[in-house]
This record gives C-alpha cells, sequence and structure tokens, in this order.
C-alpha cells in the first residue's frame, strides 16, 4: 500500500511539473509576442531592428565582456585583410 502512495504522490508530483512548464511555456510566447510588436514599433518608427538588436545584446554583457569580444573581432578581421571594427567606425 505504501508504494502505491508512493507512485501517486510522483505522478502527481510530474503531472504538476509539466503544467507548471506549460503554462511558462504559453507565458514565453506571449511575451515573444510582445517583443517582436515592440520591433515592430521601433521599426515603424524609422529604426533599424537589426542594430537594436544588437545593442540589446550589448546591453546585456559587462564592458569587459565587451571590449574582450571586441579584441576578438578585430584579431579575425585583421585575419582575413579587414579593417579592425574601431577603424571602419571612424
Amino acid at each position: 500500500m505504501a508504494e502505491k502512495t508512493k507512485t501517486t504522490f510522483a505522478q502527481g508530483q510530474l503531472r504538476a511539473l509539466v503544467e507548471r512548464i506549460e503554462r511558462l511555456e504559453e507565458e514565453k510566447k506571449s511575451i515573444a509576442g510582445d517583443i517582436k510588436e515592440v520591433y515592430a514599433e521601433a521599426k515603424a518608427n524609422g529604426f533599424d531592428t537589426k542594430i537594436l538588436r544588437k545593442v540589446i545584446s550589448l546591453r546585456k554583457k559587462d564592458a569587459s565582456e565587451r571590449q574582450e569580444e571586441e579584441a576578438l573581432l578585430d584579431v579575425y578581421l585583421a585575419a582575413l585583410g579587414m579593417p579592425e571594427s574601431r577603424e571602419a567606425a571612424e
């Protein structure tokens, strides 16, 4: 009898976890739709959404992480005979 109780409890836990994940997935889908609408609004107002996405990405990183990324980008561009990113910006 105790084994059946454990199984029933585990099934209930599993069901609760699955339902929570499903709810969160729905929320994520809704939020993704909201974000898409904001990008559409930005585009309608004349902003470049590709650059806006890059700005959002850069803001998530700390200064040292951004500097390291820029340095690696410069190394890769130099290896390909292309101007460094800072030179191209000037």
